[in-house]
């Protein structure tokens, strides 16, 4: 609802719609060039950014392709009863993977043949020969575990399919780091621009809620990169397991990703502070706000689901912060109002003893 002393400023605060377009193209302008900066800024540091931005995509295939050589060594089983065995047990395999960081191919190879690699040829050619025998021996092929470091594994390496695709990765690179940096500029633009629109006494609120709004724009860029990417990339490969397809990202692909979820998160995140502007204006109190919260939380899931990318835990993940958020909103309204009506009594009490 309006305060009280909103009619006495009306006619010196109000502007025209002009104004206000003009007002905004300013605003956008400034917001812009900050950005412009901020990203060539952002060029100077994109090659370690993009090795920053590829390493929980490096991480969840790691460990994606790890548990999937657990599986496949704990079910293997010889083509005949009683044929050779895996030459690890378990354990060694486990301790392998888990421990020294190590990864494996199984393959299976006929053991007489190698007398080739030990240096018998005369034995391997007569082993080649087969006595004869035109028949290739499935039943005497021998499993072999082919080991190598998990970070020189060819399924966890993140691919570019033409030549100028590096090129655009470097300038999506640059281009997060400039929003990033840029972020307090662009807020404060925004918030100049709503500025503009207030009363004098209301132009206070944007003050204080610009570093506010700063902080939960970053917060939720950080929760989205180091705690939703793991679980979103978790359930993603899970995915591809269970239609047993196996995953080839690509980085352009990823780094997309990487600039829509964390953005969306950092917007998301200016809810409870949205909401305060919009009680402290009068445009909308705390008892509303209690009335309307299954329209809001319903509103909250749609806006989620546009955020982010089309999987289920990536939505799940902003809107259940977000209904908190909305919610610590209501006890910040509250807390305000409640404020604000104790700072009047304390006014009133002191005029009253000073009258008399």
């Amino acid at each position: 609802m309006p305060r009280p002393t909103d009619a006495d400023l009306f006619q010196t605060s109000t502007m025209t719609f002009g104004e206000h377009l003009e007002e905004l193209r300013t605003c956008l302008i400034r917001a812009a060039a900050g950005l412009a900066i901020a990203m060539v800024l952002g060029f100077f540091v994109a090659r370690p950014v993009v090795h920053l931005i590829e390493e929980p995509l490096r991480r969840a295939l790691g460990d994606y392709y790890s548990k999937r050589a657990l599986e496949t060594a704990a079910a293997w089983q010889p083509r005949t009863t009683g044929g050779p065995a895996l030459p690890y047990s378990q354990e060694e395999i486990r301790d392998a993977i888990e421990t020294h960081g190590l990864s494996f191919e199984l393959r299976e190879i006929h053991a007489d043949r190698l007398a080739r690699l030990l240096g018998n040829e005369a034995a391997a050619n007569t082993a080649a020969d087969g006595g004869g025998k035109p028949d290739f021996d499935t039943d005497a092929l021998v499993p072999v575990l082919l080991w190598q470091p998990l970070s020189r594994d060819a399924r966890v390496s993140i691919t570019t399919l033409s030549a100028q695709e590096a090129f655009g990765i470097y300038v999506k690179a640059a281009l997060l780091v400039g929003i990033v940096l840029a972020s307090p500029w662009i807020f404060y633009q925004l918030w100049l621009f709503v500025a503009a629109g207030l009363y004098p006494h209301e132009r206070r609120w944007v003050w204080m809620f610009l570093p506010i709004s700063i902080g939960l724009f970053l917060a939720g860029v950080s929760i989205a990169f180091f705690f939703v990417f793991d679980f979103v990339l978790d359930y993603l490969l899970q995915f591809n397991a269970w239609l047993g397809l196996d995953p080839d990202p690509r980085i352009s692909e990823w780094l997309s990703f990487v600039l829509i979820l964390p953005i969306g998160f950092g917007l998301g995140f200016q809810l409870p502070l949205v909401m305060l502007f919009l009680e402290r204006i009068g445009v909308f109190d705390a008892d509303t706000y209690v009335s309307q919260w299954r329209m809001a939380v319903l509103v909250i899931v749609v806006v989620s689901a546009v955020l982010t990318p089309a999987d289920p835990y990536s939505m799940l993940f902003l809107a259940a912060p977000l209904c908190l958020l909305y919610f610590g909103g209501i006890a910040l309204c509250r807390w305000f109002g409640k404020a604000e009506r104790n700072a009047a009594r304390l006014r009133l009490a002191q005029a009253t003893k000073a009258s008399q």
